[in-house]
């Protein structure tokens, strides 16, 4: 049985004093390895503070991985701004491709998340690749689909879990290899709605994992 992953998105939050005390309180689930045993935690924070999560989870030795919120579809070369996957593997495991808010925000076409998600995956990256429905096509290589709704991400109104289990079945039907996250308005108080779930594997976090201690809580009732 593969293990639960619990994903938190930062976002575009926190200057360095802030996810420095992000870190701090997180820390407290090293206390209770018990918790995290059967799960896969990663956190994707900022591109500036990668660096800075690296170092403290390899000091305090940490049981969590880390992936990136976005990267380029272009390797190495003239591409002022970018962050390629080449540089990302040197700070994380994951990488998110596809997020509702990259798509809607700045026109993300599937054509431009495909070459994202090889030039990650030619690099060794794990691709966490978002969809918003069932109409949503699924680059080769992906194993991790997180299902996020629109309506859902930073509204407070989840989908149902019946709703997003459902969803998770009809991917499974086309490749029973897939794992399928559920991400929109998780909390610590509906996390286990959707987690226990047959065909759901874990959680990605967004606004909700921005409280480390609320996102501690996530993993408890996960």
């Amino acid at each position: 049985m593969s293990k639960l992953f619990i994903v938190a998105n930062l976002k575009s939050n926190k200057n360095e004093d802030e996810a420095k005390t992000w870190l701090e309180t997180f820390k407290k689930i090293t206390l209770n390895q018990e918790i995290i045993s059967d799960k896969e935690v990663i956190i994707s924070p900022s591109f500036i503070h990668l660096n800075l999560f690296r170092d403290f989870i390899l000091q305090n030795n940490l049981p969590v991985k880390l992936a990136a919120q976005n990267s380029s579809p272009f390797g190495e070369g003239p591409h002022t701004g970018e962050v390629n996957a080449k540089q990302i593997k040197d700070y994380a495991d994951y990488v998110l491709v596809g997020h509702p808010e990259r798509r809607n925000n700045f026109n993300e076409s599937e054509e431009l998340l495909f070459k994202k998600t090889d030039a990650a995956i030619a690099q060794g990256l794990n691709c966490i690749y978002c969809v918003q429905g069932e109409d949503s096509k699924i680059p080769a290589g992906i194993k991790l689909i997180a299902y996020e709704p629109v309506f859902a991400i930073g509204s407070g109104n989840p989908d149902t879990p019946e709703n997003a289990d459902t969803i998770a079945k009809n991917y499974l039907d086309i490749n029973d290899e897939y794992l399928i996250l559920y991400g929109g308005s998780v909390t610590s108080q509906n996390v286990a709605n959707f987690t226990k779930k047959e065909n759901i594997k874990g959680v990605l976090v967004g606004g909700a994992s921005l409280d480390s201690e609320e996102f501690i809580k996530i993993i408890e009732n996960a």
